[in-house]
């Protein structure tokens, strides 16, 4: 059910971005699994050994601060700072101290990087991507 419900808020969240602004949010990733994104979601992840490292703090308000363009994209942010109970995706991505992932809907990790990025080079990076210019095209398409 819990699956469920978060597919649902994925699917329909960019409809509710026109009638109001979305509230930020992250997902731990002890709580989500890789199947529950797939092909629904382009995730950030955000790493750290601890929350008060002001990278992940600088990561997360440079997010936040342009929340409605990574709506726009399908991302959703997942955090994980705690290496001590290793989440899956932790194990599958192997970061070392702060790091910031991007995958795609397929689950392949698009870019990496050892340091805060701003929303408008990781929008640019996605919107490179074959699966986000279909998405364009399509959104062209049904427009007229």
């Amino acid at each position: 059910m819990k699956q469920l419900c978060f597919a649902f808020a994925l699917i329909f969240a960019p409809l509710s971005v026109a009638a109001q602004e979305e509230a930020f949010t992250t997902f731990n990733a002890s709580e989500i699994t890789e199947e529950q994104f797939l092909w629904i979601a382009r995730p950030i992840v955000v790493f750290a050994d601890t929350e008060a490292d002001p990278r992940f703090a600088q990561q997360l308000a440079l997010l936040e601060a342009q929340y409605d363009e990574l709506l726009e994209r399908d991302v959703i942010i997942i955090t994980d700072t705690d290496p001590s109970e290793p989440s899956a995706l932790r194990e599958q991505l192997r970061p070392r101290g702060f790091a910031m992932i991007l995958m795609a809907k397929d689950g392949t990790v698009i870019l990496r990087k050892p340091f805060p990025w701003n929303v408008r080079e990781i929008s640019r990076t996605i919107d490179k991507q074959p699966l986000r210019q279909f998405e364009i095209e399509d959104r062209r398409g049904n427009a007229d």
